[in-house]
């Protein structure tokens, strides 16, 4: 885990924010940095490499896939954790309280815009 990963790491383990997190958790072919699986959350930490390359379309990509396996995403900048652990805390919590996609059923993926649920 890089640095940031493991700041955050000492803050998400043992249920201290009221929620289970497991830390790199596998879904398919790709490796979670952090996953609320009751909320169906995968958190992923970002480094400066994030940004160039093909890293963008990868994520992308690992986005699109884990979102059709049913599991909302947030990216959080690793630059972010060292400078404001606490907004970052706040922000997972609030994203596991309310998640962004509400699902039918826990072993699908969200229904698709227009569907009913």
């Amino acid at each position: 885990m890089s640095p940031p990963e493991v700041m955050l790491w000492q803050h998400l383990r043992s249920s201290k924010l009221g929620f289970k997190v497991r830390r790199q958790h596998p879904i398919g072919p790709y490796i979670a940095d952090f996953i609320v699986s009751a909320a169906r959350l995968v958190i992923e930490i970002d480094g400066r490499a994030h940004d160039f390359g093909d890293r963008p379309d990868r994520d992308v990509r690992r986005d699109t896939y884990l979102e059709e396996q049913g599991y909302g995403v947030v990216r959080i900048d690793a630059g972010a954790v060292r400078r404001d652990l606490d907004s970052v805390l706040l922000l997972i919590a609030d994203r596991v309280a309310n998640p962004l996609h509400h699902h039918a059923s826990r072993d699908g993926p969200p229904p698709r815009a227009g569907e009913e649920l």
